[in-house]
C-alpha cells in the first residue's frame, strides 16, 4: 500500500515541499509506493511579497498571481477544498465540504493572516499592503496624498520582518519624487525599544532614518485607531496624529489551526531544529505557520521547505533523518526606489546589514521575476 504524504497549504512552503517531493522520489511516485497529496484554499498562486510594490505602480497585479495547477507538478493531486481539521491523532484531515483525508506524513503549510480587526478602528483608519484589496487601497491613497503627517504603525506578530523598514524607505522616496516631501512628515512606529525586533537591524536603521528625518516612536504597542480624529493611541499612552496612516497589522495563524487545538494563536509548536509538530514523528510543520522565533519570510518558508523534502525523502526511502534545519533567512531590503541592501542569519550568526547598492535593488528585482522558479522548486 503506498505511502501517503498530504499537504494541508498551497502557498510558497506547501508548493516547494510538493515539487521538491516529487523529484526526489520520482521513482516511488511512479511505481505508487508514494502518493502526494495537496489541499488548498484557492486555485490562485500569489507572490506576497509583490504586494510591496503595488501601492507604487510598480508592480502590476496579473504579474502576482499564476494558477496553482500550472505551478505545482502535475503528479500531485490539487484539491481546492479548504482544511476545517485536523486530527492528528487519528491521521485525518477534513475539509469543509466534509471530505475526509488519511495519512502516514502530514505536511502543515496553513500560513497567516492579517488581523486589523484585532485593534478597535484599525480598519477603518488604516492602510496596508499586506493582502491585494489593502495594496489597492494605500495605491489610492497615496496618489490623493498632498502631504502630511504618515505614521508607519508597525504590529506584532507580523510576516517579512523588514517589510516595515521597506515600505517607510520606499514612502519617503515616493514623496519626494512626488513633490510633497518637503510637506510631508514621516513617524515609524515599533513595539519594543528599538527600531527593529533584530538588534544589528535595529541599530543600522538608527543612522539610516537619521539621514532622511523620519522620525521614530519606540515601545509602542497599539491600543486603537481614532477614524474620525485621525489619531493612533498606544497601549502606553501615547497619541499620534495622522493624515495617512500606514500599519503593518498584527497577524494570526490560520482558524483551522486554532479550532484544530493545534497551538494558541493560530501559531503550531514545532521542533526548531526537526520543524516537527511537539511530539509528533510524522507531522511537519512549515512556514509561516511555526512558533519558531525567526522570521517569518518567503526565505524562512524556502529554506524550511527544502529541509522537509529532503528528510521526508529520505525517511521514505531509506527510514532515516538527513539533516536539521539551521534557522537560515535571507532577505532583500528595500531601502527606497532605486537602492537595497540584505539580511542573513541563522540560528547561531546574527544579521549584518550592508551598506545600500543599487545592484542589490536590481538583484531583488531579479528574485521577483524568479520566484516562479522558486515555488516549482528549481531554485
Amino acid at each position: 500500500m503506498a505511502k501517503k504524504v498530504l499537504i494541508v497549504g498551497g502557498g510558497l512552503a506547501g508548493t516547494i515541499v510538493a515539487n521538491g517531493l516529487c523529484r526526489q522520489l520520482r521513482e516511488e511516485i511512479s511505481s505508487g509506493s508514494v502518493a502526494i497529496t495537496m489541499i488548498g484554499a484557492t486555485d490562485k498562486h500569489m507572490y506576497q511579497p509583490g504586494l510591496l510594490y503595488v501601492p507604487f505602480g510598480k508592480m502590476r497585479e496579473a504579474d502576482l498571481f499564476r494558477d496553482q495547477r500550472k505551478v505545482l507538478d502535475r503528479r500531485v493531486p490539487y484539491i481546492v477544498d479548504p482544511a476545517k481539521n485536523i486530527d492528528v491523532e487519528k491521521n485525518v484531515v477534513t475539509t469543509e465540504s466534509g471530505k475526509t483525508f488519511s495519512y502516514d506524513y502530514l505536511v502543515i503549510a496553513t500560513g497567516s493572516r492579517i488581523r486589523p480587526d484585532n485593534i478597535p478602528g484599525m480598519t477603518e483608519g488604516g492602510h496596508w499592503f499586506y493582502d491585494l484589496e489593502g495594496a489597492r487601497k494605500m495605491r489610492d491613497a497615496l496618489a490623493a496624498f498632498e502631504g502630511g503627517k504618515i505614521v508607519v504603525n508597525v504590529n506584532a506578530p507580523h510576516k517579512c520582518p523588514v517589510a516595515p523598514l521597506e515600505i517607510t524607505f520606499m514612502l519617503r522616496e515616493y514623496l519626494r519624487d512626488k513633490g510633497v516631501l518637503d510637506k510631508s512628515e514621516i513617524t515609524y512606529t515599533y513595539p519594543v525599544g528599538r527600531l527593529h525586533a533584530l538588534e544589528p537591524v535595529a541599530h543600522w536603521t538608527v543612522p539610516e532614518f537619521e539621514k532622511y528625518g523620519i522620525k521614530s516612536e519606540t515601545f509602542f504597542n497599539t491600543k486603537e485607531v481614532d477614524p474620525k480624529a485621525k489619531t493612533i493611541t498606544s497601549e502606553e499612552g501615547v497619541t499620534l496624529p495622522y493624515d495617512l496612516l500606514v500599519t503593518i497589522p498584527p497577524h494570526s495563524g490560520q482558524q483551522v489551526i486554532t479550532d484544530s487545538d493545534l497551538g494558541a494563536g493560530g501559531w503550531v509548536p514545532t521542533v526548531k531544529n526537526t520543524l516537527l509538530k511537539e511530539g509528533s514523528d510524522n507531522v511537519f510543520i512549515v512556514g509561516d505557520t511555526t512558533n519558531i522565533p525567526i522570521s517569518k519570510a518567503g526565505s524562512t518558508a524556502h529554506f524550511e521547505a527544502d529541509t522537509i523534502v529532503d528528510n521526508l525523502s529520505s525517511l521514505l526511502k531509506e527510514e532515516r533523518w538527513a539533516r536539521d534545519y539551521d534557522g537560515k533567512v535571507f532577505c532583500f531590503v528595500e531601502t527606497g526606489m532605486s537602492t537595497g541592501t540584505y539580511v542573513w542569519f541563522n540560528y547561531t550568526t546574527p544579521p549584518n546589514p550592508g551598506p545600500p547598492s543599487q545592484m542589490i535593488h536590481w538583484f531583488k528585482l531579479a528574485y521577483n521575476r524568479l520566484y516562479w522558479l522558486s515555488a516549482r522548486g528549481l531554485l
